[in-house]
């Protein structure tokens, strides 16, 4: 702040405005909504997978919100060495739910120590390359990212369809037209919402679909609340609840792949939410957002939760209702950790209908396969190998999916590592880039054929036959003063000409 004696405080950076408690609240309120849906699946998903009770996913409910709210004030407040403060809130991340499931189905039953553990490893490797990862940031082009960012979405979907079928495939009505239309009902309900609602109803679809799908649920007697108050009602998360992290070094390994598309994309998520509000973000300042990524990271094990990161949903919000204060992001952190010291919000999530759950995940998990393909519509195709990097790493991280038992005759650290889609497509698509774009001795100079058989292409030839004012109507060329101009016809042996007003005769050629 900086004043004069004629005038009041002025605020040097747009994000330093603060715009008081009931403001804050409301604003910080709207930036939970439209989180919530996302940061809660990933602890149900991972809950799920480990055959967890429902009061021990409501834990990891509970935990993940707290942890997310903690991980939020870190970045919005800030600490020496730790923070951005920029308006940014910070939730546990999609990008290792492929990753966890697999190091799950790797260890049975102790498969969340070693989750922890990883996390844990993991996270401290990317704190420690923090101060090099800008000089490495050259090895993830959106070609690299869009293509996890992909292949993340994609091998979520047998989950949202394992849900949308009942979860539980032992269960008796398990792939039952009941479970399956129930999903149905409530992926329409989101669809409805999105399409005629208001754009806070539009952006708090998800929300409110899961909300009117399970009241449907109990409606039709399917859904189970008996659980909810089964616990304390207020408690703060247990320390290793779920026992002492166990450190593999294959699960590590994969973790840390997790853990670079995590950097890569909160700094993305930095830089992109500094230039939405007008405010520098050097390096420094970027160094500092991804310090306090990776140290929420570390900690977030030790209460039951995962990898955290910078929610994109959220950057869009900041550009869609032009609020650009950290504190309401700050306040946002401080209802994260309120709902983490209610257990038995956890508990209330937990008991949504399985296929309530599953109709709102084909939205859910489509829209992060559909932000990846965003990203690699920004890539170039032309004159390289890129459109072949991207159909080989995305092919790659579906073989894990199509054919779960592909690796069980490989080694066991090998199957852990490349068992989850994520992994392998992101090391595939690592060193493809580098083979290619990189070290490109020994490249043709000739574009990939898939890309030459399907690009509309004209010659710079073409485009310098044309004259001032030539204009096409109706797949006809026609001059400045309205006169059609022939087209040369490839079958044609001689140029045709055009007339032109002053009698002189030029050749010229056009395609399109």
């Amino acid at each position: 702040m900086t004043s004069t004696p004629n005038s009041a405080p002025v605020t040097q950076r747009p994000e330093d405005e603060n715009l008081g408690i009931s403001a804050n609240f409301a604003y910080g309120l709207q930036h939970v909504l439209t989180m919530y849906g996302g940061i809660v699946a990933v602890p149900l998903i991972v809950g799920q997978a480990a055959g967890l009770s429902p009061a021990d996913i409501g834990l990891l409910i509970a935990a993940s919100l707290f942890a997310g709210g903690l991980a939020t004030l870190l970045q919005t407040l800030g600490l020496p060495f730790f923070g951005c403060q920029l308006p940014l809130v910070q939730g546990v991340s999609f990008a290792g739910v492929a990753t966890m499931i697999a190091i799950i189905g790797s260890d049975g039953a102790g498969g969340i120590p070693v989750v922890l553990g990883s996390v844990i490893a993991a996270s401290l490797i990317g704190l420690l390359i923090t101060p090099v990862f800008s000089r490495i940031t050259k090895f993830f082009p959106p070609l690299v990212t869009g293509i996890v960012i992909t292949t993340i979405g994609l091998t979520l979907m047998p989950v949202a369809a394992r849900w949308a079928m009942g979860g539980n495939s032992r269960a008796a009505d398990f792939g039952s037209m009941a479970n399956i239309g129930l999903a149905a009902f409530t992926l329409a309900t989101v669809l409805l919402l999105s399409k005629v609602g208001s754009a806070s109803i539009s952006r708090l679809s998800i929300l409110l679909a899961m909300v009117i799908g399970t009241l449907v649920a109990v409606a039709f007697g399917m859904a189970d609340f008996s659980q909810v108050l089964n616990g304390p009602l207020l408690a703060m998360p247990e320390p290793l609840h779920f026992g002492m992290p166990v450190f593999k070094v294959a699960a590590i390994l994969s973790m840390v792949i997790v853990v670079i598309v995590t950097l890569v994309e909160t700094s993305a998520d930095i830089l992109a939410v500094g230039e939405i509000i007008g405010t520098k973000v050097d390096s420094k300042r970027l160094g500092n957002g991804l310090r306090a990524d990776m140290i929420s990271s570390m900690f977030a094990p030790l209460f039951g939760s995962f990898t955290q990161s910078a929610f994109a949903q959220n950057v869009g919000l900041v550009a869609v209702t032009g609020v650009k204060s950290r504190y309401v992001v700050a306040s946002a952190g401080l209802i994260l950790v309120t709902l983490g010291l209610l257990p038995v919000m956890g508990r209330l999530i937990a008991a949504v209908p399985t296929a309530v759950l599953g109709g709102a995940g084909v939205v859910l998990f489509g829209t992060v396969a559909a932000s990846g393909i965003r990203t690699l519509a920004k890539v170039d195709y032309r004159n390289n190998m890129n459109l072949i990097i991207v159909a080989t790493s995305i092919g790659f991280g579906m073989i894990p999916i199509a054919m779960p038992s592909f690796y069980h005759h490989f080694p066991a650290w090998f199957e852990t590592i490349f068992h989850s889609g994520i992994s392998s497509s992101a090391i595939m698509a690592i060193l493809l880039n580098l083979l290619f774009n990189h070290f490109t001795t020994g490249n043709s100079d000739q574009q990939s054929v898939f890309v030459a058989g399907t690009e509309r292409s004209l010659r710079y030839r073409d485009i310098a036959a044309l004259h001032e004012g030539d204009h096409f109507v109706d797949g006809k060329l026609y001059d400045a003063q309205g006169n059609e101009v022939p087209l040369q016809d490839d079958s044609d042996h001689a140029p045709r000409t055009r007339n032109t007003p002053t009698a002189s005769t030029q050749s010229a050629e056009a395609t399109s």
